[in-house]
């Protein structure tokens, strides 16, 4: 890192906020994703962080919190996407297209008689230069709840995740299980609304837990990899963000994405170029 980047960090305080609010977010999402992917709920992740714009335009216009709003919206588009999967023929997937797209127009609509389009571009895809006392506070909170709620119940999120049939045999409640992991991934996305924006909070889901699956077959490892990569894509990604202007969020991913390919094409686990070589041998 230059050593503009290292003064401007010592100098200015909004820039320290960012980068610790982008830490604690790389950690945050680094911990939940890696049960997103094992429990093949990607597509609900994505729904949820579309879902929950309409209640950022409710809480701008109501004049309360967005955290309020869109956690609310959040819960309500998992339990709709619960509900038409259970009463209906069609499959989970078909279900999460059908709300997520629905409620994300919704939440266009909304901020279009709300408020201009500038703010929507920050909610779309982020402004962690501007986070504020009020977003760091939220984070954390989430932060610290997500992390006691894996460490209680990291044995029964273990079982569950990797064998449900077996998980309901002990007498284990997988629908809670699911629906706590459900309620955790809504606040999760809400708090990286300001860093990564609803756009892009999934790749911050999905790409460091990923990238984690690639290099080890222990849940625990998996975890502590994919929080290391989390925190080192967002610093990485402030970094390249206000050295050259480029939007916080899309570089923070844009990181993420580029250690997901290392892995992809190195990782002992993938193997990639061991296949290759071993194809012209042959």
């Amino acid at each position: 890192m230059n050593n503009n980047f290292i003064e401007a960090l010592g100098k200015y305080t909004f820039l320290q906020n960012a980068m610790i609010t982008s830490i604690v977010v790389g950690i945050v999402a680094g911990v939940i994703g890696c049960f997103i992917i094992l429990r093949g709920m990607s597509l609900m992740g994505d729904a949820i962080s579309h879902a929950v714009l309409p209640g950022v335009a409710v809480s701008y216009i109501g004049g309360f919190s967005y955290f309020v709003g869109a956690t609310m919206f959040g819960v309500i588009a998992s339990l709709v996407i619960g509900f038409v999967t259970q009463k209906s023929k069609l499959k989970s997937d078909t279900a999460i297209g059908i709300v997520f797209s629905s409620f994300f127009a919704l939440g266009i609509i909304l901020i279009s008689f709300a408020q201009s389009s500038t703010d929507l571009y920050h909610i779309l895809f982020g402004n962690v230069l501007a986070v504020r006392d009020s977003d760091m506070i939220i984070t954390f909170g989430v932060a610290i709840l997500v992390t006691a709620f894996v460490v209680i119940f990291y044995k029964e999120l273990l079982v569950s995740s990797f064998d449900p049939i077996m998980a309901e045999t002990y007498g284990l409640k997988t629908k809670v299980i699911h629906y706590s992991l459900m309620l955790l991934l809504t606040l999760v996305a809400v708090s990286a609304l300001q860093t990564v924006g609803t756009i892009l909070v999934v790749a911050m889901l999905i790409t460091p837990a990923a990238t984690a699956y690639l290099l080890t077959n222990k849940l625990s490892k998996m975890i502590l990899l994919s929080v290391a990569i989390g925190v080192v894509s967002s610093i990485l990604g402030l970094f390249f963000s206000y050295t050259y202007n480029l939007a916080s969020g899309a570089t923070i991913v844009l990181v993420s994405s580029m250690f997901f390919i290392l892995a992809f094409i190195f990782s002992p686990k993938q193997a990639l170029l061991l296949k290759k070589k071993g194809e012209k041998k042959k």
